[in-house]
């Protein structure tokens, strides 16, 4: 093999190489741009996704609490030194719909003026008779309950009931005061 032939093999080779070389990293251009354009895509689902779940679940809750059946019950607490609030039970119409049992940093969130929902739910319309029964510990640690009726009228808008326990500094004690919405 002569000189100039091994020259002619040994740059056939070289060029063959750099052509590979080129040929593979526009290969992997293109591949990392198709992986960049199937990203953006799964972002653009996964955004389109999210805003359908939501979508459906405004729309599940409109359909399962349509605002003409509707009734919502929220207690809050106001100052809180007579009873400390361990739970609350929900009645209407002598149907048990509501318990809760509050753990301390819930008791210091409404103490701190905070407002919880307790209960959300349909009513048909008419009269109706919502039954309250807090328990706690006053401040010589015995337990003592409040209780509260109200009796109200279901019409074809949605009913707030908002169930405070206020502190009684007349008698030294806790009493449940009862305000209603109407939306």
């Amino acid at each position: 093999m002569t000189q100039s032939h091994f020259y002619r093999v040994a740059l056939t080779r070289f060029f063959s190489v750099c052509l590979l070389v080129i040929v593979m990293a526009t290969l992997a251009t293109q591949a990392n741009a198709e992986e960049s354009t199937i990203a953006t895509e799964l972002e653009n689902i996964k955004s389109q996704v999210l805003k359908l779940n939501r979508d459906l679940f405004i729309l599940e809750e409109d359909l399962l609490f349509p605002a003409s059946t509707q009734i919502a019950v929220f207690v809050s607490v106001d100052v809180g030194r007579f009873m400390t609030l361990d739970s609350v039970e929900l009645k209407i119409n002598d149907d048990n719909v509501s318990g809760t049992l509050y753990t301390e940093r819930q008791r210091k969130a409404l103490e701190q003026g905070g407002i919880q929902r307790v209960y959300l739910g349909n009513l048909k319309m008419g009269k109706h008779q919502l039954t309250a029964i807090f328990t706690g510990i006053d401040t010589e640690g015995r337990t003592v309950q409040r209780a509260v009726n109200h009796n109200f009228e279901k019409t074809d808008e949605t009913i707030m009931i908002e169930l405070k326990l206020e502190d009684n500094q007349s008698n030294y004690r806790a009493d449940v005061k009862v305000e209603q919405w109407v939306l």
